[in-house]
């Protein structure tokens, strides 16, 4: 392919793309195929020869558009969005075109220093104090690993990446049963151990981690000689939204000089909205690690994840290598990539500045007070159905639900509503009972979509009851 082509084919695609969103809710949200029904239209073996460009997007429509479930449907109502607003969308396509390599300063300073502006302003946009630094993370997966890593050096007196940690004892690490499971795998990866993640039970309006329980577990472990490293807190967990007692974790972890991360992967967005602040995000100031996702509720395309530091050296101390190839002589810069577990780094920090710009503060605050709004409105329509239940009341704009009769029967409605296509929901599980999980947050829905799924629901239970 030649410039001329490719400036050919990009308007091609762009005019597509725009056509693709202004269409979407005349598709079916989830993909409607069977397994391996994409894969067998596919050649066995890859061409010797080239093929035009024609072709091949006649073959993305035909065999590829099918099999995609749609996330940026305005009636994507499962897990939590990945929404992709328009100047975001506009910002990755210059950052592929110009495809650099941002592992450090010298490797692109426009990227560098864009990104430390970029996790500057959002610092502002959540109520956070000046003097936290960050770095952007291609998810909240990593900030946690990051975090947990940090907390593992910082427990064995930064030993650990050297000696390993045969010798250093059970490290023991605190959270709650509501937590996502990316915890789980971080202690995986670290080396620490499932069973040395200590889980403990949530309860209150906001499914709290319970704090005496939490102290008591610690003091347990010191007596029977184990260490304990940090404690991960929760805003808006995954499940059911559950919010922990962010002054209450950070006592305790002080009192215990304990590393402190706070997952607000989803939730942190809605924390631009000053009103959201007091009864989620009071105490956030105290973690020594934050991370929220920018892709899942603000409109950045995915990935794009913040982890804010209270103090960035424990992380460098935990994370930085500095081979010779890598360093940079001169001149005092930072260099993220020694700020994370990948080498390689994206231009991620464009995409904010794009939709920063683009959009303002107050006009991603109005989309996120309608979701919250309109979520309470969906809870109490459903509420009203004959034998439903609202088993979670809305964190924001997470809620969830069940129908009449046992968790087969959850299944058998969320099946039959993703089968329908007019509106795309996930199960999960909660208090040992199967819940059917609703969540607002795709960036173009109206309120008109979000209260369609109370019709949705109600017909397809009518067909199944």
């Amino acid at each position: 392919m030649n410039w001329d082509e490719f400036s050919h084919w990009g308007q091609h695609i762009s005019r597509w793309a725009a056509n693709y969103h202004q269409t979407l809710a005349e598709r079916p949200v989830r993909a409607q195929t069977a397994p391996g029904e994409i894969s067998c239209q596919l050649e066995e073996a890859p061409p010797e020869t080239g093929q035009p460009m024609e072709a091949i997007m006649a073959d993305f429509e035909r065999i590829v558009m099918p099999g995609m479930t749609h996330w940026q449907h305005p009636r994507f109502f499962a897990y939590f969005p990945a929404n992709a607003a328009p100047p975001s969308m506009l910002a990755e396509m210059l950052v592929t075109t110009i495809a650099a390599q941002c592992m450090l300063w010298q490797t692109s300073p426009a990227a560098t220093e864009v990104e430390g502006v970029m996790v500057d302003w959002l610092r502002q946009a959540l109520g956070l104090p000046g003097g936290m630094t960050g770095v952007i993370q291609d998810s909240a997966s990593s900030a946690t690993l990051s975090a947990v890593l940090t907390m593992r050096e910082r427990a064995t007196g930064f030993t650990g990446n050297r000696d390993g940690l045969n010798t250093k004892g059970a490290l023991r690490i605190y959270c709650s049963d509501q937590v996502h499971s990316s915890i789980d795998r971080a202690c995986w990866v670290a080396g620490i151990g499932e069973n040395n993640l200590v889980k403990l039970p949530a309860n209150g309006p906001t499914f709290a981690i319970d704090a005496i329980a939490l102290e008591a577990a610690i003091q347990a472990d010191i007596t029977a000689g184990h260490i304990p490293a940090g404690i991960i807190a929760i805003t808006g967990g995954t499940g059911v939204g559950a919010c922990d007692d962010l002054n209450a974790v950070a006592d305790i972890a002080r009192k215990y000089d304990l590393y402190t991360h706070l997952d607000a992967a989803w939730a942190g967005s809605a924390m631009i909205c000053p009103e959201f602040r007091d009864a989620l995000w009071s105490g956030a100031d105290r973690y020594d690690s934050i991370v929220f996702n920018p892709h899942k509720w603000l409109g950045a395309q995915f990935d794009c994840a913040i982890q804010f530091l209270k103090d960035a050296k424990p992380q460098l101390d935990t994370l930085k290598i500095e081979p010779e190839y890598l360093k940079t002589t001169g001149a005092d810069v930072t260099n993220y990539s020694e700020w994370t577990i990948p080498l390689g780094r994206r231009f991620r920090a464009l995409k904010i500045w794009f939709l920063l710009r683009s959009y303002g503060l107050e006009g991603l605050r109005t989309r996120i007070r309608n979701h919250v709004a309109w979520a309470q409105e969906l809870a109490e329509l459903i509420g009203a159905m004959d034998g439903f239940e609202i088993t979670t009341g809305p964190i924001l704009s997470l809620f969830s639900f069940r129908c009449p009769g046992d968790d087969d029967t959850q299944q058998r409605l969320v099946d039959a509503l993703n089968e329908d296509g007019r509106i795309y929901l996930t199960q999960g599980m909660f208090d040992g009972r199967k819940i059917i999980r609703f969540q607002v947050g795709q960036f173009d829905t109206t309120r008109d979509d979000v209260l369609m799924a109370a019709t949705v629901i109600r017909e397809v239970w009518g067909k199944l009851s």
